[in-house]
C-alpha cells in the first residue's frame, strides 16, 4: 500500500510556502513586488544564500534555529516593515547598499535621476552635488559611472552620513566627498555643473504616512511642509548662487508636484525646464537649466 507520509515542513520549500501563507494572512494583498519574493529575500538572508540556490534546493532540510530565526523576521515583514531594514541592505544601480531605519530606503524610481543626470552631464569630468543624500544611493551610482567626477554629498543627519560613508567605502568610490548639513549650507562659495536631490516631498498631513512601510522611515526624508513642496521649494530658490552658466538642477518628486515645481523653476529663471516619468508613467522627476550663472 503506497505511503501517505505528509511532505516535511522543515524543508526549504515547504518553509517558503509557509511565510507566503502567513505574509498574506498578516498583510493582505501584496504591494510593490510579492509576498513570495519578500518569502524569498528573507530566506536566502538567513541563510546567507542566493534566491537562485533556494528555488534549486527546496527539499534541503532546514534547522530548528534556522526556522526561528526566519520566521521571527516573517513576523516582522508581516507588521510592515521593509525588508531592506531587515536585511540591512538595498540593491540600486546594481549597487548593493547599506542601510537602517536612520535612511530612506532607496527606490526604483530613484534611479531615474540618474539617467537624466547622465544624459545632461556627459562630460566625463564635472563638479556634481547631490543634496540629502541619504544612505549615498544617488553620489555612488554617479560614482559608478563618472568615476572623474568630483561629487559633494550632504546632509543634515550624521547618522545618514554614517551609512553613506560605509557605502562609498564597499564600493570603492573614491571621488565622493560628504558633508554635514542642510542642503546647500555645507556648500557656501561652491558652484557646480549639476546639482541632484531627491529630497521630502509627501505633504505633512498625507494619510499615506500613517501606513507601512513609510512608518518605519525617517519622517523628515519623507515630509516637507504642508504640500510636500517646502524642501524642493528652498533647493530650487537657493540653486542659482550654487550653480554655473548652463548648470542643471534635477529634482525628484510626487506624480502630483510636476506643474507646480515646474512653475517655480521658471519663476526662479531656469530655462529648459522639462519633467520626465518613471517606468510607472508617473511625473517623477524635473530638470532645468541655469542660464545667466548670476546666482
Amino acid at each position: 500500500m503506497a505511503s501517505s507520509r505528509s511532505p516535511d515542513p522543515s524543508t526549504t520549500g515547504a518553509l517558503l510556502d509557509e511565510a507566503v501563507a502567513r505574509l498574506a494572512t498578516a498583510a493582505g494583498p501584496p504591494g510593490p513586488g510579492s509576498h513570495r519574493l519578500d518569502a524569498e529575500l528573507l530566506l536566502a538572508h538567513v541563510l546567507g544564500t542566493s534566491r537562485a540556490r533556494l528555488k534549486s534546493h527546496t527539499e534541503e532540510t532546514r534547522t530548528p534555529s534556522e526556522r526561528q530565526a526566519y520566521f521571527a523576521l516573517i513576523a516582522r515583514r508581516g507588521a510592515g516593515e521593509p525588508v531592506a531594514y531587515l536585511t540591512g541592505t538595498k540593491e540600486f544601480w546594481s549597487l548593493r547598499l547599506a542601510v537602517a531605519p536612520t535612511v530612506l530606503v532607496p527606490r526604483p524610481e530613484t534611479e531615474l535621476l540618474v539617467e537624466r543626470a547622465l544624459a545632461l552631464r556627459r562630460e566625463a569630468d564635472g563638479e556634481v552635488a547631490d543634496l540629502g543624500t541619504g544612505s549615498g544611493a544617488i553620489a555612488l551610482a554617479f560614482a559608478r559611472e563618472r568615476p572623474r567626477w568630483h561629487i559633494v554629498a550632504t546632509d543634515v543627519s550624521a547618522a545618514a552620513l554614517e551609512i553613506a560613508r560605509r557605502n562609498a567605502a564597499d564600493t570603492g568610490a573614491g571621488n565622493v566627498e560628504f558633508l554635514e548639513g542642510s542642503w546647500f549650507a555645507p556648500l557656501e562659495g561652491r558652484r557646480f555643473h549639476l546639482v541632484a536631490s531627491n529630497p521630502p516631498y509627501i505633504g505633512a498631513d498625507d494619510p499615506v504616512l500613517a501606513y507601512p512601510p513609510l512608518t518605519y522611515e525617517p519622517r523628515s526624508a519623507l515630509t516637507s511642509g504642508a504640500d510636500g513642496l517646502a524642501a524642493l521649494r528652498e533647493i530650487v530658490r537657493a540653486a542659482p548662487a550654487h550653480l554655473e552658466r548652463g548648470g542643471w538642477l534635477l529634482l525628484e518628486h510626487g506624480e502630483a508636484q510636476a506643474a507646480q515645481l515646474a512653475r517655480e523653476l521658471v519663476v526662479r529663471g531656469f530655462t529648459h525646464v522639462r519633467s520626465h516619468r518613471d517606468l510607472a508613467g508617473h511625473e517623477r522627476a524635473t530638470e532645468g537649466r541655469w542660464a545667466s550663472g548670476l546666482g
